[in-house]
């Protein structure tokens, strides 16, 4: 599926209810667990220590850190859409957000969104994105929740 491609609120608008896109594959290995490990004072075992890991837990294996699996959003989401004419784009807000699964170390992932609700606040465009981080080969995703971000459009 190709990059959406959006200049307006209206051309937002008229994707409501609509599967936006899905990104690339993205690779979850262990330096990026170590590096976030290491970034958020985060070292617990079950993520960092892959020889434990393989004894006591039980995937095995080392798993990615929840919060990293949500901190690989904005990456997958600028590979869905391209939003033109903009001043800025902010966080708003995350709800219904679940972690479905662990992501198991070496297993990639992907983001699907769909355009869940927008509203135009006296000029800002207010979305919010249904979003499941999908797991290659898994029927459950990784986290599944409601991203809200505001456009401000030109």
């Amino acid at each position: 599926m190709a990059k959406l491609v959006i200049n307006s609120y209206e051309e937002f608008a008229s994707h409501l209810g609509q599967k936006l896109g899905e990104s690339e594959w993205l690779q979850v290995d262990q330096d990026r667990i170590n590096k976030f490990a290491d970034a958020t004072l985060d070292p617990q075992w079950i993520h960092v220590d892959v020889e434990r890991a393989k004894v006591e837990s039980p995937y095995h294996s080392t798993i990615a850190h929840g919060y990293l699996t949500l901190s690989l959003l904005p990456y997958m989401w600028q590979q869905i859409i391209e939003v033109n004419n903009l001043k800025m784009m902010v966080n708003y807000g995350m709800d219904e957000m679940r972690f479905g699964q662990p992501v198991i170390t070496g297993s990639r992932v992907r983001l699907v969104a769909t355009l869940h609700e927008i509203a135009n606040l006296r000029g800002i465009c207010k979305t919010s994105i249904k979003f499941d981080i999908e797991i290659e080969g898994q029927r459950k995703p990784a986290l599944s929740g409601i991203a809200t971000f505001l456009y401000y459009f030109q």
